[in-house]
């Protein structure tokens, strides 16, 4: 055991290295300026901010000077920043340019870089639909054009002045000279006053010509892990922008925390440790937002790293636990992994032959020779069609008729079951064309028929991003702006559709012809990819191009957000949760595993049944669901595993198999199971109760596993338990067969909690047996207790 409280002394003499941020700084013109931070890190992982503490020089003074952590240029020409902590030295080049100029004041680049930082574009002041007080704004800036012209054109003489400019409204408002119902944003000796000022006095003109773009932002330092409340961490901003300039914008960007309970953050980007946890602190600078995880530990904790053993998965997951002092919880026993991986894989319960071959195997490898066998059952592919067809929302609709909606189902099944790869078979959805009876995938454009509605099912559903923010104004927590939100819906606006001589069936068909139009300038909009260029689409199906793209190894979105829902489906929660809200504001509890498992989808082309033994074979999957005291308040990093309640067709068709009653749906054969139900319409009042998606949207959230008064009553009353019991007859055959009541619960116990009862079980339920006249009835009573135990429904 070690304690990780130190002294200053010790934390100097145990520094394993210090970084300086930024790596480079390059200034250009007079008015620029550049902060740096420097971070030690300790043998430990701990960081401690020591930019005040450590010993700072300039190899060359006349080049630039030095205001405490701020570098400011002096003259033309190169040199270096020199920093030296804890017996470790760092050198950061340093370039300035056009020392002797100064750079014009930009509308685009400075002023709404204000009206962003003081809030004057949010949504709550002028960033409202309509304004506030008679002035309005785009939302976080997304029409410069009009927000100039509403600026400088409206109320003329009372919001600018430009004959008297320290008179004008814009000015006397921020600074509390007059009444604001926004308050006062800033001081009039601060720079965002001088930068208005600067902006008025020489004419408050638009920008001439193109600005440069900003390409990206980067926040420093790129982590941090704190120790002892109160213990604090500067971050700054860089921007970098197309023309190859970068800019410090620390003090125009919006910070905010995701925990302000562990790691609040001010609006100047200090961070200070408050309770244990972890969170993460993001920076917003245009359109642009990035984050930065900050692990806050406790002062004198005490911890002693553990050995991590199983898979890549295991030293991914364990790291992240190391980082926090988590200490993860034993591995859970042959029963409950039998139970849990039967469920996860197939949705059945183990059968009584299965659990007494799997408990009387002795082989050390018996668990993966388990989930290969699982991994061919005919019932996985099954799930997986299921999941699949919620997130495509396989339905008969007004436009689309049970007989495509079965075709396109089979269809989908079939590729599953015949381990068609995953990237193959979304190539096949989103390029496919011809009828919907003879090209079942095509029913995807039937389904849904409006274009931006198409896009924005696209992204979230294959890429997990939701993009449908940006259709009225930038994403207020995410990069992706209106030009982006219809750049990618061009892709879609030119697919065809027409009617066969099948009043049921569609053609669909690349027409090569269609736009989609801006929202705000009317302006047609090229297809362009996500974060991405525009390609050359000449002579091409627009969607063949977006397809070949979107699963192409190099996205970055689409095999982590499909390793992320495969994950999501065996631990109950994803490594970014919900799976289909991807973005920065919403990031990763562990980002290196979220993307090793995106690589190790590529890795095996697509074949995610290979994911599945690797995840099913780690240490993290295996664990007991009972926490200890160090990981007890941890939900999302995979120290114990979560209970979770089984889905609705799973649950249906566990009831059924323990019961020895199936189930009748329309449609399908007396003794298909509720996961093979093709049209999302099909339904009965236990799956509708249970949560069953209606495949209504593309969310993950339709199909939900949270308990309800309504299900405790069906169960209870309901015909899913007491009825399938009694039509069953299994207890009844077993009285027949003469079999003992100790023999007849030990085998409830095993088909339905795939374990056999503990002693105190025993007891007591056979004690209730010898107060019991009818013993048929008796006996279906404890099926009946069994089948309503939180342990049944609960996969564990």
């Amino acid at each position: 055991m070690f304690c990780l409280a130190v002294s200053t002394a010790q934390a100097e003499s145990s520094i394993r290295e210090i970084n300086v941020y930024p790596s480079s700084i390059e200034l250009l013109t007079s008015r620029d300026s550049q902060r740096f931070i420097v971070v030690a890190t300790r043998d430990d992982d701990v960081t401690l901010d020591v930019t005040a503490q450590a010993t700072v020089a300039l190899a060359d003074e006349s080049k630039v000077k030095r205001e405490g952590n701020l570098i400011l240029p002096a003259a033309d020409g190169e040199t270096k920043l020199l920093v030296e902590y804890g017996g470790h030295k760092v050198e950061v080049p340093v370039k300035v340019e056009k020392a002797g100029e100064e750079r014009p004041v930009s509308f685009h680049l400075d002023v709404m870089s204000v009206f962003m930082r003081a809030g004057c574009n949010t949504g709550s002041c002028h960033g409202a639909a309509r304004g506030k007080d008679g002035f309005r704004l785009s939302l976080f800036g997304f029409d410069p054009k009009g927000d100039h012209f509403r600026s400088t054109r409206e109320q003329a003489t009372r919001r600018i002045n430009l004959a008297n400019p320290e008179s004008s409204l814009l000015l006397e408002k921020a600074i509390g000279a007059v009444p604001h119902t926004g308050g006062k944003l800033f001081d009039k000796d601060s720079e965002y006053y001088a930068t208005l000022l600067r902006w008025l006095e020489t004419g408050a003109k638009q920008d001439e010509g193109e600005v440069p773009r900003c390409n990206k932002i980067e926040i420093y330092p790129p982590k941090a892990v704190l120790e002892g409340e109160g213990a604090q961490q500067s971050f700054i901003v860089k921007a970098f922008y197309a023309d190859g300039t970068t800019r410090d914008v620390t003090n125009l960007a919006v910070f905010m925390s995701n925990n302000d309970n562990s790691a609040p953050i001010d609006a100047n980007g200090l961070c200070t440790a408050s309770k244990r946890g972890e969170a993460f602190v993001m920076a917003r600078f245009e359109t642009h937002t990035v984050g930065s995880q900050v692990i806050v530990l406790p002062k004198d904790l005490q911890y002693e790293k553990p050995q991590i053993a199983g898979n890549y998965i295991d030293e991914l997951v364990g790291a992240k636990l190391h980082k926090l002092r988590i200490v993860p919880s034993e591995v859970c026993t042959d029963e409950e992994y039998l139970r849990r991986a039967t469920v996860d894989i197939t949705g059945k319960l183990p059968t009584e032959e299965e659990y007494q071959a799997f408990m009387a195997d002795s082989s050390e490898d018996k668990r993966a020779k388990l989930v290969d066998r699982l991994l061919e059952r005919k019932e996985f592919s099954e799930i997986w069609a299921m999941r699949w067809a919620e997130l495509l929302m396989i339905k008969s609709t007004n436009t689309v008729s049970q007989k495509s909606a079965f075709l396109y189902y089979s269809w989908l099944t079939e590729q599953i079951s015949n381990d068609v790869p995953l990237d193959q078979m979304v190539r096949e959805i989103l390029t496919a064309s011809g009828g919907t009876f003879s090209s079942p995938a095509t029913n995807y454009y039937e389904i849904e028929r409006d274009t931006l509605k198409t896009a924005e099912n696209v992204a979230q559903v294959f890429m997990g991003l939701r993009t449908q923010c940006a259709q009225c104004h930038n994403h207020p927590f995410d990069r992706w702006t209106m030009d982006d939100y219809y750049g990618f819906a061009a892709f879609f606006s030119q697919i065809g559709r027409k009617n066969t001589e099948d009043y049921r069936e569609r053609i669909i068909y690349d027409r090569r012809s269609g736009d989609v139009r801006h929202l705000v300038d009317n302006r047609v909009m090229e297809p362009k990819f996500l974060g991405g260029v525009a390609p050359d689409m000449k002579g091409r199906d627009r969607r063949e191009v977006l397809a070949e793209w979107l699963t192409a190894p190099e996205n970055p979105y689409f095999a982590s957000s499909v390793a992320n829902r495969v994950w999501a489906s065996f631990f109950g929660v994803g490594i970014v949760d919900p799976v289909d809200d991807v973005r920065v504001s919403n990031p990763a509890s562990n980002p290196e595993l979220y993307k090793t498992l995106g690589d190790k989808l590529i890795e095996y082309n697509y074949d995610f049944k290979k994911l599945v033994r690797d995840i099913c074979a780690s240490k993290a999957y295996q664990r007991t669901t009972l926490p200890n005291d160090s990981n007890r308040s941890d939900t999302k990093n995979f120290a114990y595993a979560q209970v979770r309640r089984i889905s609705a067709e799973q649950l249906l068709d566990c009831i059924s198999a323990a019961t020895n009653h199936d189930e009748k749906f329309g449609g399908l054969p007396l003794g298909a199971s509720a996961v093979q139900i093709a049209d999302g319409r099909t339904s009965n009042y236990f799956l509708t109760t249970f949560g069953r998606s209606q495949r209504e949207t593309v969310c993950s959230c339709e199909a939900t596993t949270s308990p309800t008064l309504s299900q405790a009553l069906h169960m209870l009353n309901g015909s899913a338990t007491q009825g399938k019991i009694s039509q069953g007859k299994l207890v009844e055959g077993w009285v027949k067969d003469g079999l003992s009541e100790d023999a007849i619960i030990e085998k409830i116990f095993i088909r339905c909690l795939s374990r056999k009862p503990t002693a105190e079980e025993r007891e007591k339920l056979l004690a209730t047996m010898k107060e019991e006249e009818n013993k048929q009835r008796g006996l279906e009573d404890i099926f009946w207790a069994v089948l309503n135990s939180r342990e049944f429904m609960f996969n564990h």
